[in-house]
């Protein structure tokens, strides 16, 4: 059986937008994985939390009476402000703080003008010292050596001032599960 031409030229066009609308519309990109930093699965049972940070592999783990319940990238201190190994508690919790000995020198459009600066440095006309936010804040020493969310800039390396940057995400959980004298072992 043969369709008139209008119904040929329909069927044709029918077929071939068909076929078009299955294809995608913008062209397929691959995009880059982000890195697991971190997880968490506290059965919140008994015992107390514990931390264990190892600086060398920059990650630490974390146990809840002996047992593991997650573990999480950190970036500690680079080369010249080395995070110090020992034992410690955590001393001090604030959600909510800033540093007070970095920060960064801002114009007043918020572009960076010094990513590194102290409350110190001389702040050009026109601009503003900013501290640097290190929030849900857990101390470990009485010199400024803490626990706190940060950025994870490439996961495995140094990247701060001293303390432990833990990932943003991540800080609160931590944050809400541990207590002043949770102890806190740094290591190599």
């Amino acid at each position: 059986m043969t369709f008139p031409r209008p119904l040929r030229l329909l069927a044709l066009a029918t077929t071939l937008f068909g076929f078009a609308s299955c294809a995608p519309s913008t062209p397929l990109i691959a995009e880059r994985a982000e890195p697991v930093l971190y997880q968490w699965h506290d059965d919140g049972g008994p015992g107390k939390v514990e931390v264990k940070i190892n600086l060398t592999e920059q990650q630490a783990y974390f146990t809840r009476g002996g047992r593991p319940i997650g573990w999480s990238y950190v970036a500690t201190g680079l080369e010249g402000h080395g995070t110090p190994a020992g034992q410690f508690r955590i001393t001090e919790k604030i959600i909510d703080k800033h540093s007070g000995s970095y920060g960064w020198i801002e114009d007043d459009y918020g572009n960076m003008v010094d990513n590194d600066a102290k409350p110190s440095d001389p702040v050009p006309p026109g601009c503003r010292y900013v501290a640097a936010p290190m929030p849900y804040w857990m101390r470990l020493t009485n010199h400024g050596i803490g626990l706190h969310a940060g950025i994870i800039p490439k996961p495995g390396q140094p990247a701060s001032h001293g303390c432990i940057r833990l990932p943003k995400p991540f800080a609160p959980v931590l944050y809400n599960a541990v207590e002043v004298g949770t102890p806190v072992q740094i290591l190599y």
